[in-house]
């Protein structure tokens, strides 16, 4: 193994001018590696991510792992704007590595975060933006151990992107995997569709409703766990962001060559979403999520592993809405209201993009 190159776990690394003195917005110098980048990093990030891993400054993160299996998940968030009616960037990007492990069945134990920065990017920006990162770690129960920052100048980016890595344990007998949907089995979602991504586009677009919509950003391994309690063989789980319910169904039918039927009056999803989908001529299966999770349940284990997603507040409005069969498989059908049914295809391109 090579020895670290600088005594920094949260690194910098950009060209630009020298200088130390305080500024309110990214400078190039933040990226320098220089003065103002280790001032950057002792001043805010460690302050805010602390703990005995993460300040001892190394390159890298040393940590002690059980044996067993481990699993591990990356994501970089690219969200505009940056700040949303239920949280911001940072938040998200914690939660949405925090649940791809989650997904995995596993027990997230540390995450990395790189931040890309633009020049001229707000200081009390960045400060909130780290805050709610450490709020949502410490929520999750998961360290914030290593991690990167570099500065590009005006232009090159935009504001601020974020990449999170996290590690996690997945604890023995947890088999959980899209190839293990199985005939029979139940599907729950965890809650109402569509939430982040209509909150998102609409605060895009600047457009002002008398309902309230706020993104249903969250960290799920807490429910899950509940969950496994409940029922240790769990064959599946994922979460439905990008693309949607309706693509990330269609992944599992084809990692898995199963059929899977859902029910259109079984799909949770708030009136005011709805209706704004219906206004805006999107489908609320397709739009993304980033608090929800889909489960493929044992049939005898469907309702208490539902009961159990319904005491935990981020499962309370979940519901179950198909299962699979033996009939088109690899494909998905949605069953209508008056009896009718229609195959829910994969998602074409991006609806909406830099949603997470």
């Amino acid at each position: 193994m090579a020895k670290p190159k600088s005594p920094q776990t949260f690194s910098s690394g950009s060209s630009g001018s020298s200088g130390t003195s305080a500024s309110e917005t990214i400078l190039l110098d933040h990226g320098s590696g220089g003065k103002l980048s280790h001032q950057l990093v002792k001043e805010m990030l460690i302050p805010a991510f602390d703990n005995p891993t993460l300040s001892a400054l190394d390159d890298g993160a040393m940590l002690a792992v059980e044996k067993g299996r481990i699993a591990f998940s990356t994501d970089t968030f690219v969200v505009d704007p940056i700040f949303f009616p239920g949280g911001d960037i940072g938040e998200l990007a914690v939660n949405g590595t925090v649940n791809d492990l989650a997904m995995c069945g596993a027990i997230p134990l540390a995450l990395s975060a790189g931040l890309i920065l633009e020049e001229g990017f707000p200081m009390d920006h960045l400060r909130r933006i780290i805050k709610s990162m450490a709020a949502a770690a410490e929520k999750a129960g998961v360290k914030i151990v290593t991690g990167d920052t570099k500065v590009v100048p005006r232009g090159a980016a935009d504001k601020i992107f974020i990449n999170t890595s996290g590690i996690g344990r997945i604890p023995d007998g947890v088999d959980v995997s899209s190839t293990r949907a199985q005939i029979g089995d139940k599907i729950i979602l965890s809650g109402t569709m569509a939430d982040h991504g209509v909150t998102i586009l609409t605060q895009r677009e600047g457009m002002a409703f008398d309902a309230p919509l706020q993104s249903d950003t969250a960290a799920l391994n807490g429910l899950v766990l509940k969950m496994l309690s409940v029922c240790p063989d769990l064959h599946v789980l994922r979460d439905p962001t990008r693309g949607g319910v309706g693509t990330t169904l269609n992944e599992i039918a084809s990692a898995s060559g199963k059929g899977i039927r859902i029910y259109e009056a079984h799909l949770p999803v708030k009136p005011a979403v709805a209706g704004l989908c219906d206004l805006l001529g999107f489908d609320p299966l397709y739009v993304a999520n980033e608090g929800k999770l889909l489960a493929f349940v044992p049939p005898e284990y469907a309702e208490p592993v539902l009961s159990a997603m319904r005491a935990d507040p981020f499962g309370k409005d979940g519901a179950i809405i198909g299962e699979v069969v033996d009939d088109h498989p690899g494909r998905v059908f949605m069953e209508t209201p008056i009896g009718g049914a229609r195959i829910v295809d994969m998602l074409a391109g991006e609806q909406l993009p830099r949603i997470c």
